[in-house]
């Protein structure tokens, strides 16, 4: 009897583990556990987005040691935010299916291949491969599946616990361009990017660590699921994503070009704007996310992406130092907004956890064609204007302006399916 009780009750066991590795219940909301997963994630973003909103330091240096025009330049960033985008979904997928580790560790070896390939280039199409296509693989294998995997920790307090993980992209904003301007004229272009790798090697390692997937594994289902276009409130949050991102990064690559073309600043006065942009994205990151975690991170969206449209608009009118530096500081801190509320708005159009890489996936590769375009449409622009920034400046504003409002439609359609179903009146519905 004593032994049949023993089987009973280990089978039980195992069948109650089975039930709760499928239900693993309400996010912790806190705790060890969920802090760790956000601060391996604000690394992870400082060794992603950070190197990409730092590229404005190698716009100017690329565009002067290769002698390419900018647009050519522009490729080599664009094609990072492409990749890292657009093979969300695949990463995404395989994150659902549980198989994060492995993308992980594969994202790492490529972001330091790229890196530490990029340090002994010398043409430009050596320099795409390695800084644009191997780095942008190694960014696309880590930020989707850090950023789904991060959300299954939080409910209440989802949109604040993404907003400390994307001000890792102000982390390495400041790094890595304080890095690169400081090593360049002393040690060469070289070590100056080693120096960048050792420092990816260091936190991306440390992620590798301690970064673990709450959800039990999904191994059934498909890589996209197109039936979620089908919902007004995605499809119209993909259509604005897209318009966006089509104009955000414009400042990011082309602030120190500017500063030198038009207001004729120094390389290293330029790069201090830069600084600028992604010090103060900090605020940007984390005041909207904690209004949003109250009210909701697309009805945030939708005034952060009006702000940052207006203000790129008013970047025609800068015209000397003083006034391009208080610009920059509030575009640093509207464009901040974006890139984090990008990511919480999202997650707050998903009810199953479960699916949370695929259906954060298959956005981001909406988006990453938005990503590859812009910067080079705007540089082609600036290039046909015999050098003028107007037409770029007007094209890039204009396209947050629509995504405002393809945003609110977003928002709209979702505030209503809730009252229909809840009984819920008024906008501020989460």
């Amino acid at each position: 009897g004593g032994v049949l009780s023993k089987v009973v009750s280990r089978v039980l066991t195992r069948q109650s583990t089975k039930k709760s590795n499928y239900d693993p219940g309400p996010p912790p909301d806190g705790g060890v556990k969920a802090w760790t997963a956000v601060f391996c994630a604000h690394l992870v973003i400082t060794n992603t987005w950070g190197i990409i909103n730092s590229f404005g330091v190698f716009q100017p240096y690329y565009t002067t040691t290769l002698d390419r025009p900018p647009a050519d330049i522009s490729w080599i960033g664009s094609i990072q935010i492409f990749l890292l985008f657009f093979i969300g979904a695949f990463t995404g997928r395989a994150t659902d299916a549980g198989y994060f580790r492995h993308i992980f560790a594969l994202g790492t070896l490529l972001q330091l291949v790229g890196i530490f390939t990029t340090s002994v280039a010398t043409t430009y199409y050596q320099v795409l491969l390695s800084q644009g296509i191997c780095m942008g693989l190694g960014m696309g294998c880590l930020f989707c599946p850090c950023i789904s995997t991060v959300s299954t920790y939080f409910d209440k307090h989802r949109s604040l616990a993404l907003a400390v993980a994307a001000c890792g992209s102000a982390t390495g904003g400041l790094v890595f361009p304080v890095m690169v301007r400081e090593l360049l004229p002393k040690v060469g272009f070289g070590w100056a990017m080693r120096a960048v790798g050792l420092v990816q090697l260091v936190t991306l390692g440390i992620g590798c660590v301690f970064l673990k997937p709450r959800i039990k594994p999904r191994k059934t289902g498909p890589l996209v699921e197109l039936s979620a276009f089908l919902e007004g409130e995605y499809a119209l949050y993909a259509a604005g994503a897209f318009s966006c991102f089509l104009g955000l990064y414009f400042a990011f690559y082309y602030v120190a070009s500017f500063s030198r073309d038009i207001i004729g600043l120094s390389f290293t006065e330029s790069l201090n704007l830069l600084l600028v942009m992604n010090g103060v994205g900090v605020i940007g990151r984390l005041v909207p996310n904690t209004i949003a975690d109250r009210v909701g991170p697309i009805t945030v969206f939708v005034p952060v992406a009006g702000l940052c449209g207006m203000c790129m608009l008013c970047w025609m009118a800068v015209k000397d130092t003083a006034g391009l530096y208080v610009w920059s500081c509030f575009y640093g801190m509207v464009a901040g907004g974006i890139q984090s509320l990008f990511p919480a708005g999202l997650s707050s159009l998903n009810t199953d956890v479960r699916k949370a890489g695929v259906r954060m996936g298959m956005i981001f590769t909406v988006v990453s064609f938005a990503t590859l375009a812009g910067p080079p449409i705007s540089g082609v622009i600036i290039t046909a204007s015999g050098g003028e920034y107007y037409g770029a400046q007007g094209f890039a504003g204009g396209c947050l302006i629509v995504g405002m409002g393809l945003m609110m439609g977003s928002r709209v359609v979702k505030a209503r399916k809730v009252r229909a179903a809840e009984g819920v009146e008024g906008w501020f519905v989460k």
